[in-house]
């Protein structure tokens, strides 16, 4: 179980983004942290990574206080980050960067085997480079089959979504659905996406740099896509004040 309690993080200009944070995230789920924009998503995700650090608080996995520890040490731990837009290296293969990231241990077959759980026909990307050839949907694939390679106890991504395209959205939707179901590893998305939030076990609605609610999917979803109806706040709506969007 990966635990946050009491994290905080303060922008340079004094604006507190993340706020004093507690949550838990079991083992073998899919979660996916939502809230308007601003509600300090994104920094909390690089908190959690390590790409920034915490001003005060605790992330605690299997025991263990990773703060202080940066993202590679982290990764090492066992914390897998997908960056929102993903880097793209000139001259390095599909193959050369899932190597990086399995280690020289890694065989062929297990190669093939993590390209085709994030949709990728290994026999079309492995000898392709990591660079603008790519679309973006591609791209991101690959950089989910990374993480897949570390053999990460929770993996994070960040607005996956983010300057794809429709058609390769649909693919990554496929990919996410089918890691649910095959991975040991929890999950867990930033997102405002109805679709990614479609198909997650629990949701965190983060609102202000708080948490707002964190419930099952079932309990919250429907409430999410209400707050722009007209019925919204109505006595026949189930939206709760305090959680809208």
């Amino acid at each position: 179980m990966l635990e946050i309690k009491n994290l905080s993080w303060t922008a340079p200009d004094g604006r507190k983004i993340v706020d004093n944070v507690s949550l838990q995230i079991p083992e073998k789920k899919l979660i996916v942290i939502t809230g308007p924009n601003g509600s300090g998503k994104t920094t909390l995700a690089k908190v959690i990574a390590g790409v920034e650090q915490a001003e005060s608080g605790q992330i605690i996995l299997d025991g263990e206080d990773l703060i202080g520890l940066d993202i590679t040490q982290r990764a090492k731990k066992g914390i897998g980050f997908a960056f929102q837009q993903p880097v793209r290296f000139k001259g390095i293969s599909v193959r050369d960067l899932l190597m990086l990231a399995g280690g020289e241990n890694t065989t062929q077959k297990q190669l093939e085997e993590t390209l085709y759980k994030v949709g990728l026909q290994p026999e079309k990307y492995l000898h392709r480079d990591v660079d603008a050839h790519l679309s973006g949907g591609e791209i991101k694939r690959v950089e989910i089959a990374t993480v897949l390679l570390r053999n990460s106890k929770f993996m994070l991504f960040d607005e996956p979504e983010a300057g794809i395209d429709i058609w390769s959205f649909n693919n990554l939707i496929d990919a996410f659905s089918s890691l649910k179901k095959n991975t040991e590893s929890s999950i867990i998305i930033i997102s405002h996406q109805e679709r990614i939030l479609a198909i997650a076990d629990e949701i965190v609605l983060l609102k202000n740099g708080k948490i707002a609610e964190h419930a099952p999917k079932d309990e919250i979803y429907p409430r999410l896509f209400c707050m722009n109806s007209e019925n919204c706040g109505k006595k026949r709506c189930g939206c709760p004040k305090e959680v809208r969007v």
